[in-house]
């Protein structure tokens, strides 16, 4: 097998039942960029990028722990999506302002960041994050 990895892009595919509001909330208020875009009779989908992808794979004993730092509780289903921004604050009160429903505000967690919980279009739960450095 030669160094190069067997897969070139994680690309996680959302189906929403209000594709405009879930495209307007990630394209036009969390600036994901438009990739591509298409429509036909079929229905319509866009590719957004999102940055340099990872999969982040987790017992449930550790997803209860992350529940319990980031929001006091376990709420998250078995997927959930992490964005690392500049200012979890901000983009926090932003998407909040844009319709997404905060779970918990941001909260410095043991692994020196800054996370913050929303539920978000599409019916993600979305963990933002800040990398506080050190």
């Amino acid at each position: 097998m030669s160094g190069e990895p067997a897969v070139r892009e994680l690309r996680l595919v959302v189906t929403a039942d209000d594709y405009d509001e879930a495209l307007r909330f990630y394209r036009d208020v969390l600036g994901l960029p438009e990739r591509a875009a298409f429509s036909s009779p079929d229905g319509r989908v866009t590719i957004l990028e999102a940055g340099r992808a990872t999969l982040e794979l987790t017992d449930p004993h550790h997803a209860d722990f992350i529940d319990e730092v980031e929001v006091g509780r376990r709420v998250a289903g078995h997927i959930r999506v992490a964005f690392q921004v500049d200012d979890s604050a901000a983009t926090t009160a932003k998407l909040a302002a844009a319709g997404a429903d905060v779970v918990a505000e941001p909260t410095r967690t043991p692994w020196n960041s800054l996370n913050s919980r929303l539920e978000a279009p599409g019916a993600l739960q979305l963990t933002l994050f800040e990398e506080l450095g050190g």
